[in-house]
């Protein structure tokens, strides 16, 4: 079995896993943040929608710097609505899927590099950079976004079984 056919399957659910999520932010509640030292809702969830294209970049490039040249990247702008979040999402998906519909096991198994400033921060196979970097840490942040539903009072989806808004199997 080629290793993107080990990946695809469980991506197509944790993708639409994380669109369910983003269609249920409310937005009158972007501003919002469970405590000061936490983003806003919608940074949050600008950060999961642009981590599904995160994996298309990591196919496509060796490697990613980011404080190039001593300078810390500019953030993607927050989307301004919830369809601009949803369109910024599939297109990450879409793009992702793609790169990796088309990788070969010689493409994956290929080292890819986090940079800060140029310095090496680590460098491991892209095959574990996708699992590892860009699925789990579009899982993670998803997760936080669920409980910020929660705290406003949003259904928060069924997403590995039945949640305590939405019944059975």
């Amino acid at each position: 079995m080629a290793l993107k056919d080990c990946l695809l399957g469980g991506l197509d659910n944790e993708m639409e896993n994380s669109r369910k999520v983003l269609e249920r932010v409310p937005e009158d509640k972007f501003g919002w943040k469970p405590h000061p030292k936490s983003g806003t809702m919608i940074w949050l969830a600008g950060h999961v929608a642009n981590l599904a294209g995160w994996g298309g970049f990591t196919i496509k490039s060796d490697e990613l710097d980011i404080m190039p040249g001593g300078k810390p990247m500019d953030p993607p702008p927050p989307p301004k609505n919830r369809q601009e979040l949803i369109d910024v999402f599939e297109k990450g998906k879409k793009d992702t899927i793609e790169a990796l519909q088309g990788a070969t096991d010689a493409d994956l198994l290929k080292t890819w590099s986090l940079l800060n400033n140029g310095k090496t921060v680590f460098s491991m196979p892209r095959v574990a950079v996708l699992r590892g970097v860009v699925i789990n840490h579009m899982i993670h942040h998803r997760g936080q976004l669920t409980m910020y539903l929660r705290l406003c009072d949003v259904p928060v989806p069924a997403l590995y079984g039945p949640s305590a808004d939405e019944g059975g199997f």
